[in-house]
């Protein structure tokens, strides 16, 4: 006998929720096969069986937040059939008649067919919430992964034949259809809290400036294809603003560092937390030592971490620590806000979208592409002469982007 037991997840994470049960009680497994899928805060983490055997018993149910360390399940000896034991909950709702059910081996060979479908746990779980079969799925990967975004297309077409389940006797009234109460995620209700967290345990400032795009754009005009050519990577406008920060934290220590009890920890390393939406949420990859990555190879890095980001694929690894964030709101169309700091962090750069306005270059009226930005800081540690004098030179640095692309 051997038991499921949730593994360490990160140093900052001492819990999940069990987002879905791959094997039910009765189920063989194999030695290294997932057995259950967890959600965390930041990433969901998929947990493997360390021996093989018959899934005997589940200590715990979809939707249960359990603690790291915590027996969750239970792996016998033998080799078992699937309907040789079947979950409590399910017994209990049984009536007598319903094993000889005709329906029954259909259902069963449908939830068979389901669980072998190669998907990812985030398109799982999407499929659970709009009731859809992931074998009914024709996913575009060449491989046959089901993604999300195969799921939500699925789901944007008419549904086949499955009507609507009537809404339980004891379930709350939803004020004749006038709204929808809908259960916060896991991860969205850790995003929640620590957001208020930070709000209601630092002193933050926000302080603005704007950029004048024309040489950064212009440079990017240019170099764009043979950048593409040589590196197999585009040039966007992350490595060069990623570039800028590094450069501004060098010179201002203290917004690339943390408060720890009476303490003042200035970090030596430029880890930068590259802000992503997902369909879960906000997640925060970081981009390692960028100080000593050049232009293809930040770009690369983001490019791949944002990725993996979409396909639910980013490990705790890729988001644990970070020195400072850049977040850019633009892509969403914002033109000014202010970025709420991340986590211990006292900093965090907010990108915003282009625009053409008018502006006074010497004595005359021109229309340039401007970008607001913006920084948060946590006042305890940085002055407000430290955090206009960090602004302003990432805004000197990107109105003069040579200087960039030579010193990297």
């Amino acid at each position: 006998m051997a038991e499921i037991i949730v593994p360490e997840l990160a140093e900052s994470i001492t819990e999940g929720t069990i987002a879905q049960w791959l094997k039910k009680p009765g189920e063989t497994v194999e030695k290294g096969e997932f057995i259950v899928e967890l959600e965390t805060d930041k990433v969901n983490v998929e947990v493997i069986s360390e021996e093989a055997g018959v899934v005997s018993e589940l200590l715990a149910g979809e939707g249960d937040t359990v603690q790291v360390g915590q027996v969750i399940a239970v792996v016998g000896a033998g080799s078992g059939a699937p309907a040789a034991s079947a979950p409590k909950a399910t017994e209990a709702a049984a009536t007598p008649e319903a094993p000889q059910a005709p329906a029954t081996p259909v259902a069963e060979e449908t939830s068979t067919e389901q669980d072998r479908t190669i998907a990812s746990p985030a398109a799982r779980k999407l499929a659970r919430e709009k009731g859809i079969n992931l074998s009914e799925i024709s996913p575009v990967d060449p491989m046959g992964r089901v993604r999300v975004q195969d799921v939500a297309a699925h789901g944007s077409a008419p549904a086949p034949s499955k009507a609507a389940p009537a809404p339980a006797a004891s379930a709350p009234k939803e004020d004749d259809g006038r709204t929808t109460r809908e259960k916060m995620s896991r991860r969205r209700q850790t995003i929640a809290s620590r957001l208020l967290e930070v709000k209601q345990n630092t002193a933050m400032l926000t302080t603005f400036n704007e950029i004048d795009m024309t040489n950064v754009m212009a440079l990017r005009s240019r170099k764009k294809d043979q950048f593409f050519e040589q590196n197999d990577v585009r040039l966007g406008f992350m490595s060069f603003f990623t570039k800028a920060v590094v450069a501004a934290l060098k010179k201002y220590p203290y917004v690339n560092s943390q408060i720890d009890g009476t303490d003042i920890v200035k970090n030596n390393f430029y880890d930068i937390g590259i802000a992503v939406s997902t369909e879960g949420g906000l997640v925060v990859p970081i981009v390692r030592d960028a100080d000593r990555k050049n232009f293809a190879e930040i770009e690369g890095n983001i490019g791949e971490l944002a990725k993996k980001a979409r396909d639910n694929k980013l490990a705790l690894s890729d988001m644990s620590g970070g020195s400072f964030t850049i977040t850019n709101g633009g892509v969403f169309g914002s033109l000014l806000s202010t970025p709420i700091l991340n986590g211990t962090q006292v900093g965090i750069l907010g990108m915003h979208t282009i625009q053409k306005r008018p502006i006074a270059v010497g004595d005359e009226i021109q229309i340039r592409p401007m970008m607001y930005v913006a920084l948060s800081y946590d006042h305890r540690v940085i002055d407000g002469k430290d955090s206009v004098g960090f602004l302003k030179m990432v805004k000197e640095l990107l109105e003069n982007p040579e200087d960039l692309m030579l010193n990297s």
